[in-house]
């Protein structure tokens, strides 16, 4: 049975719907799997089984009936912490929130239900998603499957190792500064941040904000465009919807990549890396000429990108954040407070300015792509790190000014807004994953997931298991 937790979300799924196994048996190998593994990395931190087990029974008598049944049906699927789930416990990670429990669903929940995926719990957060350390003070930290010493990542964290360890074939997550590229590069699994409104996000108190976007996790990038198929597509209540139905990302994913032009950036204009990072990833990158793409050299113009996503996230949570920290200050760690206070001492002239320069960016990001095809670039700077260290201070001799600095190569590509994606490209010396960024034009979501089809197919890192499993 605890084979089935480490087959693909497509292959899972077929065997669903042709009844060559039960919703049930896949729930039971799932569940048995997390309360194994579990105990050892900290990642479901909200348990809904009882639950889970009534609607996998539900689909197995559908089935049964003949009748009709989501694309999910049956897939065992965990939702992070920041998600808001009808009846189910949800913390953000904050001592505010640690019996909070709500009344209604966000919409890719909403829409995981109606796929018929079943529900087995929440996965682990940073305190109100703030950082790419899963850590707080509800629940502790989580840890990586391929060394416990080190951490998961963040802010999707809790999502990135339960898909490690074949706790759930399927995972949500959020994105603002690389909270689901983040986690993806440091467990050896897919996190997508697709172009905003493509995955509509309701309830929001920021309707038409475009900074953070929520989205799929998996193991595999045809089990991304699988959930996406059913989580992508407008949604009334969400005015940046992407007017595009979740059946276009639907796999297969095959296409030819002949003569397909790729600009390698290797450190995004002079960003520190690890030397461990960057060896890896000299040795993934020549699989896109193998696959019939021209490589070249080249990196976007990205002035700016740092200081609009800096202003834009600081005005957002002061916005967000600012006044329950302004009531209840000693509830919350010291980088939201900072975050939310910087937002608080912005101008409206910071802000309009922060715009104008993100319109120049993404028009210089459309010449880029005139000239290519795709920007391939590292995830994140660094090696899983200690997972008792809040956020590196340092890399490569280079030292660091705050919490924020460390994951630039993936809010600099988040400033953009254009859809980015961490794939699985290879393991450092040590035995650590990296992952590789794959970055697409403007709305070109299902090309990003093509080309990261192809490169995940050429290299299959995605087949290790890591050995806390």
């Amino acid at each position: 049975m605890s084979d089935l937790c480490f087959l693909s979300a497509v292959e899972l799924a077929r065997r669903v719907r042709a009844r060559e196994v039960s919703a049930v048996e896949v729930l039971q190998a799932h569940i048995a799997q997390i309360e194994r593994v579990d105990p050892a990395v900290n990642a479901m931190v909200t348990r809904t089984f009882e639950g889970a087990e009534a609607d996998a029974r539900t689909i197995d008598g559908k089935l049964s009936r003949g009748e009709p049944v989501g694309v999910l049906a049956g897939l065992p699927v965990a939702h992070k912490d920041l998600a808001l789930t009808r009846g189910v416990r949800t913390t953000f990670g904050s001592p505010l929130f640690a019996d909070f429990i709500p009344d209604q669903d966000t919409v890719l929940v909403e829409r995981l239900k109606a796929a018929g995926a079943v529900t087995v719990g929440k996965t682990n957060t940073p305190e109100f998603g703030a950082g790419s350390q899963t850590f707080n003070t509800v629940f502790g930290a989580t840890r990586n499957p391929w060394d416990p010493s080190r951490t998961c990542g963040g802010s999707s964290g809790g999502a990135a190792v339960a898909l490690a360890c074949g706790m759930v074939p399927l995972a949500d997550g959020s994105d603002l500064g690389g909270s689901l590229r983040n986690p993806a590069s440091f467990c050896n699994v897919v996190g997508f941040r697709g172009s905003p409104g493509v995955v509509p996000a309701w309830p929001s108190q920021h309707a038409w904000y475009t900074l953070g976007i929520v989205g799929p996790m998996a193991r595999t990038v045809e089990d991304i465009a699988l959930m996406l198929s059913a989580t992508a597509g407008p949604d009334p209540r969400v005015p940046i919807s992407v007017h595009r139905p979740g059946a276009d990302f639907a796999p297969p994913l095959a296409t030819d990549l002949k003569g397909k032009r790729i600009a390698w950036s290797r450190d995004l204009g002079g960003l520190p890396f690890e030397p461990a990072v960057l060896e890896t990833l000299d040795r993934a990158v020549p699989v896109f000429e193998d696959l019939g793409c021209t490589v070249e050299a080249a990196t976007p113009d990205l002035r700016d990108a740092d200081a609009i996503f800096r202003v834009l996230r600081a005005w957002f949570f002061d916005s967000q954040h600012g006044d329950l920290i302004r009531k209840h200050r000693d509830q919350f760690k010291q980088t939201v407070i900072w975050n939310a206070e910087e937002g608080q001492r912005l101008s409206g002239a910071d802000i309009a300015r922060a715009e104008r320069q993100r319109t120049e960016l993404f028009h210089r990001m459309r010449a880029f792509f005139d000239r290519y095809d795709y920007l391939v670039c590292p995830v994140v700077q660094v090696l899983p790190f200690d997972v008792n260290v809040e956020y590196p201070t340092e890399i490569a001799g280079q030292r660091l000014e705050t919490y924020l600095d460390w994951m630039k190569s993936c809010y600099l590509i988040s400033a953009t807004g254009l859809p980015a994606l961490s794939v699985p490209a290879g393991f450092s010396a040590s035995g650590l994953p990296v992952g590789l960024q794959i970055v697409g034009p403007h709305l070109a979501d299902r090309g990003v997931l093509e080309l990261a089809w192809a490169f995940e197919q050429a290299t299959r890192w995605f087949e290790r298991r890591p050995p806390t499993v």
